[in-house]
């Protein structure tokens, strides 16, 4: 398996950990520093980008208090803001890991560490400071006073004005729309105009999240609640304390937790796994589902007392298709940044080229656009975009789950491959835009069909344009 091109850092004070950790991670990142002495860290922070740092929380003899972690974690976040921290510790309980996620620490890891975990909890850390990285360039390509929304049509002044008008109050907020069509960047919007823009947002993916480990990863977990319980673990809630929880993909989440995050939330406390202590919590719940609303409303599929709980506010984000005045905006606006980013000059949109985007459905929504402005900036050789610099499908899009067409016929679009294209690209492609439409854009149910992961199929998604 080919390394990660990325640099880790590694900081203890115990040579036999440093040594341990460094045989360890360098089977699978390319490079891996090891500091033994925490006064050396602003030196190589200046010196080198690391995608993830592995930060002990007590140095030297006697030291268990998390005091000199906590000061470290501080002085890393203060010289890059974007620096994604595990702390790696032999003590320290749920209060400490609460604080240190406020202070900007990404996740805990104990010693004795489980290479496995560690790894998981190492890999997921370099893919979050890979999109704090993106966002950031996103950031400086818009300018400070851009708004990350885009549109200016009918529908999204009124999603925009929902949004201004929900955010400063403490409502739970229920956001609908398909796949790509932006609910996360709703969700940051209505925190970063909230009361408790300056404290945490969560996020959280349900449908990443087994049924088996929810109750832990939402709730935490005492010591010896279970056999690889070693330490007391912060959940997900509770580390949203004071801020906005965003609960992602909703709709994926069983009855039965369902009444669980329910009792949560209107008990307003968390018992974490093992404990008969239960712990008051403060957070803003944002919601957001795929799900069209009348399955929403169907008692067999999803709680109408939770639903209740969560949609106090709703607001549903149009697809693509339904505001095609703002694919115009939309492509330009990724045309300057890709262009900025692989340092090209500006290019304008042929009057074919504009038509042609704007009458494609995009089941992808404002995802698959972006992937296809970004193919078009990287291999277009015009002086300006054309239709056929974008790779659009010239075949009948499929109905997407807001569509009222019946999904029946899938195979027949899919087709008898011994009649058409055997191309290897072609028949994936097919394959996976047959999966998403009868599985009405659920990526996890798709994916299971598949017999890919989530992450694999948004990889193959974004490679076709889907």
């Amino acid at each position: 398996m080919a390394k990660d091109p990325t640099a880790i850092l590694i900081v203890d004070d115990d040579e036999d950990i440093l040594i341990a950790l460094k045989l360890l991670l360098g089977r699978h990142y390319e490079t891996v520093d090891i500091c033994a002495n925490p006064e050396s860290i602003p030196q190589l922070l200046n010196k080198k980008h690391y995608a993830a740092v592995l930060l002990d929380m007590n140095f030297g003899p006697g030291e268990s208090s998390g005091n000199q972690g906590m000061y470290w974690l501080q002085q890393i976040m203060q010289l890059d803001p974007d620096a994604v921290v595990v702390l790696i510790t032999a003590h320290g309980g749920v209060d400490m890991a609460v604080e240190a996620m406020k202070l900007g620490a990404t996740d805990f890891v104990s010693k004795p560490w489980q290479n496995e975990k560690l790894l998981a909890t190492l890999s997921a850390s370099v893919k979050l400071r890979r999109s704090r990285n993106e966002a950031r360039q996103l950031k400086a390509a818009l300018g400070a006073e851009a708004a990350p929304m885009l549109g200016t049509s009918p529908a999204m002044r009124e999603v925009l004005s929902l949004i201004e008008r929900s955010a400063p109050t403490s409502a739970n907020v229920l956001i609908l729309g398909e796949n790509g069509t932006g609910k996360e960047l709703a969700a940051r919007a209505l925190h970063n105009q909230s009361e408790r823009a300056n404290e945490v947002f969560m996020s959280v993916d349900l449908g990443a999240v087994p049924e088996s480990l929810f109750e832990s990863e939402l709730f935490g977990h005492v010591k010896g609640a279970f056999t690889d319980a070693r330490e007391d673990r912060v959940g997900r809630i509770q580390a949203a304390n004071g801020g906005t929880l965003f609960l992602d993909e909703i709709g994926n989440l069983p009855l039965h937790l369902q009444a669980k995050l329910l009792s949560v939330l209107e008990q307003r406390q968390v018992f974490p796994v093992g404990s008969t202590r239960p712990s008051a919590i403060d957070v803003r719940v944002i919601a957001a589902t795929n799900l069209p609303r009348e399955q929403l409303n169907d008692e067999s599929r999803f709680r109408q007392d939770l639903l209740f709980r969560l949609n106090t506010v709703e607001i549903e984000l149009p697809p693509l298709r339904e505001r095609r005045n703002d694919i115009a905006l939309i492509a330009r606006h990724y045309a300057d940044f890709y262009a900025r980013k692989y340092q090209q000059a500006p290019r304008e949109f042929s009057p074919q080229a504009l038509s042609a985007l704007q009458d494609y459905r995009w089941p992808g929504n404002i995802r698959a656009l972006r992937h296809s402005i970004e193919r078009a900036v990287i291999l277009s050789t015009g002086e300006q975009f054309e239709a056929e610099d974008f790779g659009l499908d010239s075949t009948t899009v499929a109905p997407t789950p807001y569509e009222t067409k019946a999904t029946a016929g899938v195979d027949q679009e899919v087709g008898d491959p011994t009649d058409k294209d055997l191309n290897l690209e072609t028949i994936e492609r097919e394959a996976i835009r047959a999966a998403l439409t009868r599985n009405r854009y659920n990526i996890s149910h798709a994916a299971k069909a598949l017999g890919l992961t989530r992450a694999a199929l948004y990889r193959r998604m974004e490679k076709h344009g889907l």
